[in-house]
């Protein structure tokens, strides 16, 4: 995959297929016009994504809403399903002042755009004046196939980061994974922390996600820890840790089954699976190690269904 910086200073040669937005989750209706792009190689086309470093309504609204994923993870997931590009835009006063026209043309002249897919409710352009009614006409004056998809549905409810993120926040990991097509995860560093796992025999390793992520509901959760090249099972707190710190620090703690190597210095994506209970602070340190054995059963019992 060819990673690009900017629409502005992009140069295409080869034609292409091209999807624009912000893609924050990547879920089930992102990965229709994702797949969609990609199938477009057996027609000659270079399959191309448009998305910024950060999110419009930051900038439009100073919404700090956390997002599903960070810039990071998004090239973590998407240089390993076939895209050939990856344009990452700052979202900045000159591209937010775009007339949509303009904004085509750019996709047009820069990317060598002969092939568009999209949402039914995307708008582009100054103050997100563009929709698709104006993208179909535009289709038609730039010379390019344009495609629109309906949006996809879960419970009568369009499927949305929004509507990720709601469900996230009350813990429903199952729904959410449901509307994502595949599990959520946090990927980063493993870090050193208290230490305290590995004195009462049940060693852990630490993440420390971006401010920008929005984790899961403060709990413990059944999860799946990918490094190497290989995929272990694990039993992860999100949260606090309150039984062991004061500072209100969020971090992503995980207790990996049937493994006690060093992972310090090495990147690793936990992704989660089933909700066990909430995060709790515990009396003693004796109380905190019969609650791990216990979640730890839990876990390898949800993993041996």
């Amino acid at each position: 995959m060819e990673y690009l910086h900017s629409l502005f200073d992009a140069k295409i040669t080869t034609p292409t297929a091209i999807t624009v937005g912000k893609f924050d989750g990547i879920h089930k209706g992102h990965h229709l016009l994702t797949s969609d792009i990609i199938s477009k190689s057996k027609d000659g086309l270079s399959s191309c994504l448009v998305t910024f470093t950060n999110t419009p309504r930051a900038i439009v609204s100073d919404d700090k809403t956390p997002s599903l994923i960070t810039n990071k993870e998004r090239v973590f997931m998407l240089e390993n399903n076939g895209l050939d590009y990856l344009v990452e835009c700052p979202f900045d006063s000159k591209l937010m002042e775009t007339a949509p026209e303009c904004f085509i043309k750019l996709l047009v002249d820069n990317l060598n755009m002969k092939y568009m897919v999209v949402g039914a409710d995307f708008t582009f352009g100054y103050k997100g004046a563009g929709n698709v009614e104006l993208l179909k006409k535009l289709s038609k004056d730039f010379d390019f196939e344009l495609k629109v998809y309906d949006k996809i549905q879960k419970n009568n409810r369009d499927i949305s980061s929004t509507y990720i993120r709601e469900e996230l926040k009350e813990g429903h990991i199952d729904i959410v994974n449901d509307m994502l097509g595949y599990d959520y995860f946090v990927w980063g560093e493993v870090v050193h922390g208290a230490h305290l796992g590995t004195k009462i025999g049940i060693p852990t390793i630490n993440i420390m996600p971006e401010k920008i992520k929005l984790v899961p509901k403060f709990g413990v959760y059944a999860t799946s820890i990918d490094f190497d090249g290989r995929i272990y099972h694990g039993v992860t707190n999100v949260g606090t840790k309150p039984s062991v710190q004061d500072e209100k620090i969020v971090g992503i703690e995980t207790h990996i089954l049937d493994y006690n190597g060093d992972l310090y210095g090495k990147y690793v994506r936990v992704a989660f699976h089933t909700f066990i209970r909430p995060e709790q602070k515990f009396g003693s340190v004796e109380e905190l190690k019969e609650q791990m054995n216990k979640d730890k059963a839990t876990a390898k019992a949800y993993f041996n269904r």
